[in-house]
Parts: C-alpha cells; structure tokens; sequence
C-alpha cells in the first residue's frame, strides 16, 4: 500500500495544544464496527460500552522528564539533549542539537531546571546509524534519578510551547494516573483520560483492569519517509508482559470477555506476545518491531480505546487495519470517520479527544 493512502486533510486550529480542563472532559467517538455506525459521547461514557467479564488492558509506562540542557565544557556551547533509550545505569542514546557538535569525548555540563550549572556530566561516547550520540552520565549514582531537578517533559513536536510556563501542568497531564515504571519519552496518551474514579468504577461493574509496560520511544512520531509501507523501517519498543495481567486476559478471554487495549502501545505488546507464541499469551519481556497495516487479523485484541493520529503515521494505518481485521477496507472507513471528526470539531493527537472501536 501507499503512505499517501494514509493522508487526510487537518484544520491546525484541532491539534490540542493543552489538555482538557479535566482527564475526563474530553469527548469520545464511538466506532462500531458490525453496525459501521458512528456514536458522539463524552469520555466517562466508556462506562456503559464496556461490559462485566471484559478486561481494559493500559499501558503503566511513566514518562520520564528526557529533554536536557547542557554547555560544552571547553566552550561553553550549548546543547539541547533529548534521552532516548537506556543501555544500563548512566548510559544512554540520545538526539543532540547541534549534533554536529557533540563529537566523541565531547564533556557537556548539565544544567538544572533554574539554569545553573550543577554536578553532573556527560560525555559523548558514541554515535549510531540513526545519528544519536551515545552518552555517558558522571556525578550521580543514576541520572535517572536525578531527572526531575534536570529535565524537562519532552512534549510531542506539534505541541507548541513559548516558554517553560505550562511546565508543572505538563509534568502532572502528560502523564496518566498510573503511571510506573519509568522509561517512556512519549506519553501512551490513550491512558490520558482514565481518572481513579473512572478505573474503580469499571472494576465495580465487572470489568478487569490489568496493564502492560511498553516504553514509548521516539519513533511514535517517526514519519513514514518512503512511499509504500513495505519500504518502512518500523522502531524497535521494550515491553513486559507479567503473569498476573496474561492470566486475567486469558480467563476472561475463556469466559467470553472482550480484551479492550487502551491505546495502540498496548495493542501492539499484546498482539506481538500472540503472533510469538500461536495466539497465546505467555508473560515475559522483549522488544518489538510489529507494524500493524490493512490487511490484518488480530489475535489477541478485541476492542480499542485510542486518540487521533497523525496523518501516514503508522499509528493510523494500524487504526485502519483495526477497523476491518483481514480486509482492506478499514482504510476507507477509518478515514471517513476522521472525516466526521474534523466536521465535528474532536480535538486531535495526545491531548485531544478519544476514540472507542467496538
């Protein structure tokens, strides 16, 4: 298939710049998919579309606090630093601007969030293919411990921000309730709009709540550079699977429950496990490089729960395929229920509004 199969035109004024007022405001377009049909609700009306015996799986990954500040040791150059991924304590990938000033052996001072210069170091050891600088952290046991005085939340590209502001409103609303362990540099924004209240009122009426861990990377927001999906390299994401969480989903699954994943990062850990292990779910950790686009069956993932994507992102093509398994005619119908968003004025992408796919 074509990536320009997946384009569709966006008012900018739509793409959320703040959250909703509450983690729950926000609205809901329901999906049915035997009916083809389109419901317009707001979100604590997931409530009544969710039955006893289901289980809503979410994705408890915590974002971590991953864009620095730092000054070139010798020059007093400075640098902006996004975390990408950790190799072990201290050692980590990350994108650098100006990258073509962080060489090998270059010693950067990392700046506290006032501006001031602190303890900490880093010092470039390495670039990969992608063009990340592998860096490793002096003057704290974990740097990962030292985030929240260093770092601030790395908001999506289309999120504009003139100034440091909004910042603890941010650290709080980009971030779900859930939220442990730490390890993601984008948030699993589906999960955005659970409050406890909400999440205590689903288990009140039957349905199990269980998560997974998979640590969103920056290629979320990778775009899809070449012209037909086939050509895409696809971002390779950690995950854990634990026993508790595939017991639940396999009882209810053996009951005649439904298995709702809240957002595309935790439909994508259940259906990678499944496609492994011949429709099973066996608990463990791995990484995962699945792409998911028409045509597709799913195994593992019955309904859901998801935000709007970006245009020919591979975000998208899976919420096609998801919405006509095996066939290629969920292109089509998910592209015209964008189309009845726009018309109804959702708001789109991580602090935007919700999508259900019953």
């Amino acid at each position: 298939m074509l990536t320009s199969d997946f384009d569709y035109s966006l008012p900018p004024e739509l793409i959320a710049q703040f959250p909703a007022r509450s983690r729950d405001a926000s609205r809901l377009l329901v999906f049915n998919r035997p009916e083809g049909a389109i419901y317009h609700r707001l979100f604590p009306d997931v409530l009544s579309f969710l039955k006893p015996g289901d289980v809503l799986v979410l994705n408890d990954s915590k974002v971590i606090p991953a864009r620095l500040r730092g000054l070139n040791s010798r020059t007093g150059g400075r640098f902006e630093i996004l975390l990408v991924e950790e190799n072990s304590t201290n050692d980590w990938w990350a994108m650098m601007r100006p990258g073509k000033r962080a060489r090998e052996g270059t010693r950067i001072d990392i700046l506290r969030l006032g501006g001031e210069t602190g303890k900490i170091q880093a010092v470039v050891a390495g670039t990969n293919a992608e063009g990340h600088r592998r860096l490793v952290f002096e003057g704290a046991a974990n740097i990962l411990e030292e985030l929240s005085a260093l770092g601030e939340i790395p908001l999506p590209p289309y999120i504009n921000r003139a100034s440091l502001e909004n910042m603890e409103e941010d650290r709080v609303r980009y971030q779900t309730v859930y939220a442990d362990p730490a390890g993601s540099v984008a948030a699993p924004t589906a999960g955005l709009h659970f409050t406890e209240d909400i999440l205590e009122q689903l288990r009140g009426c039957g349905v199990g709540v269980a998560f997974v861990t998979l640590h969103v990377g920056l290629g979320t927001f990778a775009p899809v550079k070449s012209g037909t999906l086939e050509g895409h390299p696809m971002h390779e994401e950690r995950y854990w699977l634990g026993a508790e969480t595939a017991r639940q989903i396999e009882s209810a699954r053996a009951a005649g429950g439904r298995v709702v994943a809240a957002g595309t990062t935790t439909l994508r850990v259940l259906e990678s496990v499944a496609e492994a292990n011949g429709g099973r779910l066996v608990p463990g950790s791995g990484r995962t490089r699945i792409f998911i686009y028409p045509p597709r069956a799913f195994r593992a993932v019955d309904a859901l729960l998801t935000n709007f994507h970006l245009p020919k992102s591979t975000l998208l093509m899976l919420v096609c395929a998801f919405a006509s398994p095996g066939s290629l005619s969920g292109r089509e119908r998910m592209l015209a229920a964008y189309a009845e968003a726009v018309r109804e004025r959702y708001r789109f992408f991580s602090y935007g509004d919700a999508m259900l796919i019953l």
